[in-house]
Formats: structure tokens, sequence, C-alpha cells
């Protein structure tokens, strides 16, 4: 059966089921309804940028009445005086040009919006509006018209703003006009003219470079002398000394220089070092930092929720206002945002987002029902038991235990070499001091200077930034979001791999189904796929798609019993789809009955069950038979042992199955490896991994869409890249190695410059000259090195 496109989405449309408009066609009312908009308002251009550039909306009839609350609302927008206000709204669907164009065209769509301007990145639209013509609720209900439905969650709700630091942007702004002023000023003492007002006004120039001088070397470069005095203080001698000390001394040298009128000194060389050093910070710290690593439970709560008066009238009403005895009203598809008492008959509940499982859990009238479900099906009521913040899921989220703790004892590479570099380099400088003072004291001071600034460890301190730097920069375009640069140090050290199986070596996009039972014919066949296409619940649409394409007949009756199955008639047969006791089939042991399956009967004849099973993720095998030549593997799980056969068939002798995990189990487990003195890599995904996360040496979170994740992790993968993971693993590696490079090309700079410097035949300007360049050719080569290893094959 030949398919075409949606005009609007790109989805594929089957034969004769298509909507024509406009000599266009399109997937449904909704896709044709928007072009009808855009048409009407001249916004045909949406579709020259991308081909089916567009999204189907959705029903969203009552889901924003919340907004029509003014303390709601009052707390969402950015600003707000007189009739001019501004929101800012996420919105998840932004991915191209034609969706940045749209979205700041809102204007010509909607009177009272004044402009809409596109953060890409963090794909936001910020709506500049007149409050008095057009409502928030109606911004969002506009959105969500055209595709554009905005995500508005608790987190929206929070008062006040987080306070960002940027004092090294400011550091880094004061070096920069210090060093490029410095440097402008410098050239005549450069090339040494001879020229009768440069002569004349030298030591106005000397004395202004040395006023430029003075608030990089106060403002900016503090950072390093606090560090340093911290490091003394502690008794542990890091790579900041012999900076500070370099900085320090290159002042007093340069100010000395000035004052005798010996030369302009090295202040170029000075604002110049401080400059290098805060830019690759800089360029460490913004890498891939709109990332938000540590998100609590008000990302992901609802903003208001529908609370039952007394008097049974219904209104939305702010989270934090819902109290213990307070009746809510929970629609299909909606978050329970606080634990309760089921008052409804029943109720289907996905915890998917708490325990990782996504087969819905059946709760009867008076049953307990705990925050973090979504509610699937027809509309409940509840009784709260207790408010937001006392509810399980914020407690579990909240507890200690589950937050990642960083080790104040580690060491880093940089570290650990400027160990032994920095006392080494000390003792170089101060006995070619005392060597020199006997015999010439003005070669005394040009040796003690040359040596600390031509070994400066400038060129050292730059290497691991830069190299990390550019080692996020890589792995974030191919997927592997890392918190910050320790992390690829961890991920270098670690010796063992724990995987959690339920949505992170399997996938909840798609699930292996396998049927049992007699041959069901063309005929029935139709029948089946026609009445689940009237279901919405998870494994009626998975097997759905599972089943070929039909014709579409007409279906006379239709009944979606919760927890039970489907009922319906249709060509005057009764046709029966659920569990098998719904079914009423007596046919099944209760091993069989214990299955995730949907069970078929048409008419009077049980015909069989379609079994669903995990469906792991594409390379699972070759991922674990590559990572095995290296790492202990290991799988946790929260399920029983019935994947175990499946499992041992598909990964490698030798790898550790664990089952009927509980959270606090699983990070009991990780933390019982770790006693054992291994380096232990968790990789897992929901919040009841986080425990296991937080407590590993490096916790990587795999995630169908990476703008939700479980808190506490190092990383986020994204589950497209799972394969690869053995590649992100050894680009660590290879980082490492490439810091060990550096450092000896570094070292052989440092030995020739001290060889000149210690016999006294290195000026201190010569070796101000030096010492940037061994910076570049530091930069350049880490930078190279890790495009290089990149673009290998480490698989």
């Amino acid at each position: 059966m030949t398919e075409q496109s949606c005009f609007h989405c790109g989805i594929d449309i089957p034969k004769n089921e298509e909507i024509n408009f406009d000599e266009k066609k399109f997937c449904c009312a909704g896709c044709k309804t928007v072009y009808e908009i855009f048409s009407l308002h001249d916004l045909t251009c949406y579709y020259d940028f991308e081909k089916s550039p567009g999204a189907t909306p959705q029903d969203i009839q009552g889901k924003y009445d919340f907004l029509d609350n003014e303390a709601i609302s009052s707390k969402i927008v950015d600003f707000q005086e007189g009739n001019t206000s501004i929101v800012s709204l996420n919105i998840p669907h932004i991915h191209c040009s034609s969706c940045i164009w749209i979205l700041e065209n809102l204007n010509r769509i909607q009177p009272g919006i004044s402009t809409s301007q596109v953060n890409f990145p963090q794909k936001k639209v910020r709506i500049t509006f007149n409050s008095e013509h057009v409502s928030l609720k109606s911004i969002a209900c506009l959105l969500s018209s055209i595709g554009y439905e905005p995500y508005i969650s608790l987190e929206n709700y929070e008062t006040g703003k987080n306070n960002v630091d940027r004092s090294l942007t400011y550091k880094l702004g004061v070096a920069f006009f210090c060093f490029g002023n410095i440097m402008l000023l410098s050239f005549p003492e450069y090339f040494e003219i001879k020229e009768f007002w440069l002569d004349n006004y030298k030591p106005f120039f000397r004395v202004l470079i040395f006023l430029l001088a003075l608030p990089s070397f106060l403002y900016s470069a503090s950072g390093y002398y606090v560090s340093a005095y911290k490091s003394i203080k502690s008794k542990m001698l890091n790579i900041d000394i012999p900076i500070a000390l370099g900085i320090i001394v290159m002042f007093i040298r340069s100010t000395f220089d000035i004052v005798m009128n010996y030369g302009g000194g090295f202040f170029d060389s000075l604002t110049g070092l401080v400059f290098f050093m805060l830019l690759g910070k800089m360029f460490q710290i913004k890498t891939y930092s709109f990332l938000s690593f540590e998100r609590d439970f008000k990302s992901y709560f609802p903003i208001a929720v529908t609370r039952i008066n007394s008097d049974t009238s219904e209104e939305s009403v702010p989270i934090y206002d819902v109290l213990k005895g307070n009746r809510l009203l929970i629609r299909n598809q909606e978050l329970i945002p606080v634990d309760g008492i089921l008052i409804s008959e029943k109720a289907d509940i996905d915890y998917s987002f708490v325990t990782g499982e996504a087969v819905p859990i059946t709760k009867k009238s008076g049953d307990k029902v705990f925050a973090g479900g979504k509610q699937i099906g027809k509309v409940i009521e509840m009784e709260v038991l207790h408010s937001v913040s006392q509810s399980y899921l914020t407690q579990l989220w909240s507890n200690e235990i589950f937050q990642k703790k960083v080790d104040q004892k580690h060491k880093t590479i940089t570290d650990k070499i400027s160990r032994y570099f920095t006392p080494i380099l000390l003792l170089i400088a101060f006995t070619g001091f005392g060597y020199w003072i006997f015999i010439d004291a003005n070669t005394a001071f040009n040796v003690f200077t040359a040596v600390l600034i031509v070994a400066c460890p400038c060129a050292l301190a730059l290497t691991a930034p830069f190299t990390f730097g550019n080692i996020l920069r890589i792995m974030g375009k191919q997927k592997m979001y890392l918190k910050n640069a320790l992390v690829i140090e961890q991920l270098a050290k670690v010796d063992t791999i724990v995987f959690d199986k339920t949505g992170t070596i399997t996938t909840n996009k798609k699930s292996n189904i396998v049927y049992e039972g007699i041959a069901i014919s063309d005929e029935n066949m139709i029948l089946l796929k026609n009445v689940l296409r009237a279901s919405n619940h998870p494994l009626s649409r998975m097997l759905y798609d599972f089943l070929p394409e039909t014709k579409r007949i007409k279906i006379d009756e239709f009944e979606e019993i919760t927890g039970k199955g489907l009922l319906a008639t249709a060509e005057n047969k009764t046709i029966k789809i659920g569990s098998a006791k719904f079914v009423e089939s007596k046919d099944l042991d209760d091993s069989e009955i214990e299955k995730t399956a949907l069970h078929i009967k048409i008419g009077d004849r049980y015909f069989g069950q379609f079994n669903f099973q995990n469906q792991y993720r594409d390379g699972l095998a070759t991922l674990f038979s590559t990572l095995s030549q290296n790492y202990k593997l290991k799988v946790l799980s929260g399920d029983n042992d019935g994947e175990r056969v499946n499992l041992e068939n598909i990964l490698p002798k030798g790898t550790e199955l664990i089952f009927n995990q509980k959270p606090e189990q699983k990070l009991e487990f990780i933390k019982k490896l770790q006693d054992e003195g291994q380096n232990v890599m968790m990789v897992g995904d929901g919040l009841n991994d986080a425990g296991a996360l937080a407590q590993s040496n490096v916790g990587i979170s795999i995630s169908e869409n990476v703008n939700v994740f479980s808190p506490a992790c190092d990383a986020i993968l994204d589950a497209n890249e799972f394969s690869r993971l053995n590649y992100f693993l050894k680009l660590s590696h290879k980082s490492i190695l490439i810091i060990k490079m550096s450092f000896v090309l570094s070292l052989l700079y440092n030995i020739v410059g001290l060889a000149f410097a210690i016999t006294g035949n290195l000026l201190p300007l010569v070796a101000a000259i030096i010492m940037p360049l061994s910076t570049i050719t530091i930069v350049s080569f880490v930078t190279l090195m890790s495009n290089y290893f990149s673009k290998s094959n480490l698989n």
C-alpha cells in the first residue's frame, strides 16, 4: 500500500485517508487547520525554510485553565508593568529554522503580541504582549494550536531568579582590556625606535602601562593568589603556586625596571599570561553550560491542579496551596503531584517516571497513590494525604543519599604533576639566585626572574582546561553531555560498569511482540486491528503498530474497561482483547497468566495471546562484547528474573545479573563495589536509579529526551548513541594521553629555557617572549590532537 507524506508534519498517510486542501495533502484536520491559519495570515513562507517542519497540534481543551488564575500567571511572567508583560516559555518542539521564523512572527497571528524572540539552544521563546488585548492563556492556546505546545512546570512558578556568578567574565574582560592596551603602548619599546616625542614621553607611557597593569595584577589574577594561599595553608603544593609567584615576580621586576629606568618591564607578558589563563578557564566552564544537571521535582510537576470544593465546584489552584484532605481531579495523562487515596472506582497509573517500568498499575478505590504517577484513561478523583513537599517522590528526590557528592580528595592530573613540578621549579629558581648573588647581584635577579618566567607553568595549567574543554565540545556534538571536565578524568579511571536494565539496555519506544496461539485469519485480523485503533492504552498502541495494515471497518460498539481490556462488537461478532481473566480463558497456567500479554477472543473462540517482551537497544550485544575486554560488567534490575535467560544469551559470559533490586539496594550494591576498590560507572535511567548514579564514581543517565533526565548524574547520553559508549570511554583515555604528551612537550621547553636561564644567558625580556610562544604551541597541539583522536576509529 503506497503512502504519502503530510505537507505540514511529514507523517506518512495511508492511501485514501489523506485530507486534500489547497492542492496539498494532510494527515489530519489539525495539520490542515494549522496550514489554514498560516495561509490566512500570509505566513506560508514557513514551509519554504524546511520540508514538513510542523507538528500535529494536540487537544489541549482545559489544559491551561489554571492560567486564568492571576496569582499563578503573575508568577510565570518575567515582567509586568501596566499593560506590558513579558513571558519566557519552553517550547520543546523547536528544532529548525522554520520554527524560529514562525515563533518570531506571532504578532502577525495574534493581535496584542508585539514581539517574540527565540532562544534556540534553550528552546525558549520570549514574548512581549499587551495584557489588555491578549492573556497568557490565549498565548499558550495559540502556540498549542499551531503545534508548538509550551511546557509549563512548577519550576516556572518559583519566585526569584538564580544568582549567576559573572566574576570570571568580569575578570576576563578586565584582563583583555589591560593586555590589549599595554601591547599597543609597548610597540616603541619592542623596536627601540629613536624619536624625539617618544623619547621625551617614554616615562609617561611607562607609568601609563604600569597603571593599566594594576587591575589585571590585583583583580583579574586574584583567584590564583587565593588558590596558592589555600594550597600552602593546607600543605599541598598545587600548580597555582608557581603561577602566582611568577606573576608576582614579573610585576615586581617590571616595576623595578621602570622605577630604575632599566626598561619597560614585562607587563605585556604578565597581562597576556593572566588573560590566556582566564580564557582557558572560561572555555571549560562555558562548554554546554546551558544544560542543567541538577533538576529537581519542580521541573516535572504541574504548576496547578484542579481542586474539587465542598460545593462540588472545580477550580485550578497553585500546587503549593494543596493541603491534606483536599479532593483533586486528575485528568488523562496528568501527573499526580501529591500522595493520596483513590476515591474513584479504578485507575490505571503509569509510574515509569519513578520506577522505569512502562506497564501501568491498576489501583482500586481506597488504594494509596503516590506522587509521580501519570494517570492514564478516564478522569479520577483522589483525596490528598500529604502536600507536595511531603510526598514520597519529593522525599526520595530530596534524600541526602540521592545527591551527587563531590570527592574532595580527588586529585586532578594537573595537581599530580604540580606536586613535583612546583617544588622542583622553586628549588631551581632559588638555587640559581643563591649561586649568582655572590658573583653579580644584577645577574642573580635576572636568573631568578628568568627561571620563574620561562618555566612558568602556564602551559601546563592551560593544557588540561583546553584539552578537556575541547573534548567536552566534541562529545557534546555527538550527544554525550558531560557535567564538567572532572568527569573525563573519572571516565578514564573506570574499571567496572553497572547497567540498569529497564529503560537503559532496553528501550521504551518499542517492544518485541510474539504471538502464541491459533493462526488468525485475514478477516479476524481486520477486526482485531480496528478494535485496537480505538484504544489509547500503551499495550494496545504497541500491538496496533505491530500488526499489519488492514482496511478500515466500522465498529458498532466499543468499551475500554480499565484494568481489563477492550470489549467491542463489529460485523455481528464480539471481540475481547485484554487480560486472561477478562477474555475468560481457562486453558492457561499461572506462569502464562503472569506474562505481560494481550489475549484475544473473537466470538466464543479463544485464539491466543500476544506476549510483550523487552526490546533491547540496537548494538547491545556488540557493545557488551567490546566492553567486556577491558571492564567488569554487571546488570541491575528492579524486575523479576523472567528475562535472565534472554540476557544470558545476549550478553557475554561472566556478566553478573542481579534482579529484584529496590533503589536503596542499587545504591548499596554500588557502594559495596567501591569498598572493594573498584571505580564504578553507573549507567541508568529514571529516578529509581538516582541513588546509584549519585554513589557511583561516574553516573551516566540514558535519555530519550536530553531535556528530561535524572538528578545527580555526571553525564547525559542520548539513547540513540548508547551503542557508542565504548567510543566515549576510549576518547576519555585519549584525552589523558594528550595531556601527558603536552606535559612532556612543555617540559622540553622548560628544560631548554632553564638551561639558558640558570647560566645567566637568558634575559627576562627574552624569557617573557618565549613563555607565550610555548603557551600558543601547547594550546594548538592539544586542539589538533583532540580533534584527531575524536575522528579516529576508537570503537
